[in-house]
């Protein structure tokens, strides 16, 4: 029978307090979780009653971690770690073709190429599982760090994640953002599109939470032109061509996306001049090339692609 202090550094105590503490925010915290906020604070307050110190204190609205807090923290990370660590040490022992691959794919990108490897990868290997989610950027985060998914496929730089120490990249394509349009006034000669030029009508943009869209408001920002007024907001490109084609509005997607897709598009598409530009990585954690199945993995997308590269086999679909 489990004692009290057992129960209450249970798995789900802990993901309660590492909730809290990456929002440092009750009701945001609370939302996330899917419970109320007086749930999640009779939860806290056990535990600091179990650590016999407060893990929390605030200074008018805004909360923070206690020193208790933050040993609480590193400590709660180290447990992860350790479970983490132990899980890829079991899959280590197992084959390179047996087992389940789980990827995590940014919902805002394209993935018709990763749906033509994947078919191409159980055909080769018939008794391993891949799962394939299209996700946010949130839930990839959260996915790595729980070890929920073995590999991500995301678009980087992101300034917004601080801690990549126990992560590693793969580079897949350098990407670009393409001004959607039809704007007579813009000439099909032209090779790229001035930002000043771009505002000639509405957008209609990813959520300004999303990757893009921030680095969109920050390549406006830095040339000094005011940001796209936005008609709508979608989650992924298939809605913005729809909705852009519908109503008329401009947009911005990827190039592989555009490439893909070239014979539905009914408008045109101009790099920005200066490009926004950015790559699509693999994101995993380091141990994970060590997994058998990650290896063959990868050795069969290197070869997948060793006489066709990413953009040829978008435009050959």
């Amino acid at each position: 029978m489990k004692s009290k202090q057992e129960s209450i550094f249970s798995s789900k105590t802990l993901t309660y307090f590492l909730q809290l503490a990456e929002t440092m925010n009750y009701t945001q915290a609370a939302q996330i979780l899917g419970i109320t906020q007086p749930a999640l604070t009779q939860q806290i307050k056990k535990l600091e009653r179990t650590v016999g110190a407060p893990l929390f204190y605030s200074v008018g609205k805004k909360l923070h971690l206690s020193e208790a807090g933050k040993t609480m923290l590193a400590a709660t990370h180290q447990i992860y770690d350790v479970l983490n660590d132990a899980a890829d040490a079991i899959q280590q022992t197992t084959t390179a073709t047996n087992g389940k691959i789980s990827i995590g794919f940014l919902s805002s990108m394209e993935s018709s190429v990763f749906e033509d490897f994947i078919i191409h990868y159980i055909k080769q290997n018939p008794n391993i599982e891949i799962s394939f989610r299209l996700m946010t950027r949130k839930e990839i985060w959260d996915s790595l760090e729980n070890n929920l998914v073995d590999l991500a496929v995301m678009y980087l730089p992101d300034d917004s994640i601080k801690n990549w120490k126990p992560y590693a990249t793969k580079k897949i394509i350098e990407e670009q953002l393409l001004f959607v349009h039809n704007n007579p006034d813009i000439s099909s000669r032209q090779k790229t599109v001035h930002y000043q030029d771009t505002l000639d009508k509405q957008w209609v943009t990813y959520p300004d939470d999303y990757y893009l869209s921030h680095i969109v408001a920050e390549a406006y920002k830095n040339e000094l032109v005011d940001r796209p007024r936005s008609a709508a907001q979608f989650t992924t490109p298939f809605q913005l061509m729809k909705f852009s084609q519908a109503i008329d509005v401009n947009t911005a997607l990827p190039d592989s996306f555009f490439k893909a897709h070239r014979s539905e598009f009914e408008k045109s598409a101009l790099p920005f001049e200066p490009p926004i530009t950015f790559q699509m990585q693999f994101v995993f954690r380091k141990d994970k090339t060590a997994i058998p199945r990650i290896q063959q993995f990868f050795k069969e997308w290197d070869n997948y692609f060793s006489e066709s590269d990413y953009y040829t086999r978008l435009q050959g679909r």
